[in-house]
C-alpha cells in the first residue's frame, strides 16, 4: 500500500474544494454536560466515511478536563472494517501554540482503534488524541508527522479546545504549552461503500487524558444534506492512491 504523505494531502485538498456546495447526508450526535459541549457529524460519499468532531461549548476552556480528546461510538449489525486515511483541521479552525502539517493537516497527532477491551460503553470504534490506555504508536492515522511530544499518543496535545475558549485564560497545559485545536477536527476512513450513518447506535465523547475523567453520551438527529467538500478530500486521496 502506498504510504500518503501530508505534501500529497495539502495537494488534493486544495482541488477538492470544487467539492464545496456539493451535498453528502449524514447524521450529527451531540451532546451536553454542564459546560461542556460536542458533536460528531457522520458522513459518507462512495467509499469515504467523515467524522467531524467538535467542541461546541461557547465556555472558556480552563483545564484539561475540559478539552475534548476523544469520541467513541458503534453501530448496528455487522461492525464494518474502516481504515484510516487523514486527520485535517478544516477552513475556519486553527491550531493554537502550534502547526499543522500542509493543508491542516494534523493526522500524526490523532489515532484510531476497533475493538478495544475497556472502550466507553463498551462502542467498537474510537478516536483520540491522547493514549487513554488504548491508543498506541501503531494506531495513528497515516499522512502526517508528530507534531509535539513523543511519538506514541500522550498527554493533552492536538485535542480539541472550545469553541468559546480564551487561549489568555486558564492553567497553563490549556494557555499555551500544549498546542490545542480549536475547535474541530475532520477524520475520513475508507471502507464505507453502503454504509449508512443512521446504522451509528451509539456516541460517548471523552475529555482530558484519562477514561476517568469526563465523558458522556451523545443523541442522534438526521441533519440537513451538508457540504462533502472534506470527504471530497480523502475521496481525491483515494483515488490518487489507486493509480
Amino acid at each position: 500500500m502506498m504510504r500518503i504523505s501530508s505534501a500529497r494531502v495539502a495537494a488534493v485538498a486544495a482541488g477538492a474544494m470544487a467539492f464545496a456546495g456539493h451535498a453528502a447526508a449524514g447524521v450529527i450526535w451531540s451532546g451536553t454536560s454542564g459546560n461542556l459541549a460536542a458533536s460528531a457529524e457522520f458522513s459518507v460519499v462512495g467509499d469515504i466515511l467523515s467524522v467531524r468532531l467538535s467542541n461546541t461549548s461557547t465556555h472558556d476552556v480552563l483545564v484539561p478536563a475540559d478539552v475534548l480528546t476523544g469520541v467513541f461510538f458503534g453501530v448496528s449489525g455487522t461492525a464494518p472494517t474502516f481504515t484510516r486515511l487523514s486527520a485535517v483541521v478544516p477552513s475556519g479552525h486553527t491550531v493554537l501554540f502550534g502547526t499543522t502539517n500542509p493543508g491542516g493537516v494534523v493526522s500524526g497527532e490523532w489515532g484510531y482503534v476497533t475493538g478495544k477491551a475497556g472502550a466507553p460503553g463498551g462502542l467498537h470504534y474510537g478516536i483520540s488524541s491522547a493514549g487513554l490506555g488504548l491508543f498506541g504508536p501503531g494506531d495513528i492515522f497515516p499522512g502526517g508527522t508528530n507534531l509535539q511530544g513523543p511519538v506514541n499518543l500522550n498527554g493533552l496535545e492536538y485535542g480539541i479546545t472550545s469553541a468559546g475558549d480564551n487561549p489568555a485564560t486558564g492553567n497553563t497545559p490549556v494557555t499555551g504549552t500544549q498546542a490545542l485545536i480549536k475547535s474541530a477536527v475532520v477524520f475520513t476512513f475508507s471502507g464505507a461503500t453502503g454504509f449508512d450513518t443512521n446504522r451509528v447506535n451509539g456516541v460517548i465523547f471523552q475529555y482530558g487524558t484519562a477514561l476517568y475523567e469526563p465523558s458522556y453520551p451523545g443523541s442522534s438527529n438526521v441533519p440537513a444534506p451538508g457540504s462533502a467538500a472534506l470527504i471530497g478530500v480523502a475521496a481525491l486521496v483515494m483515488s490518487r492512491r489507486r493509480r
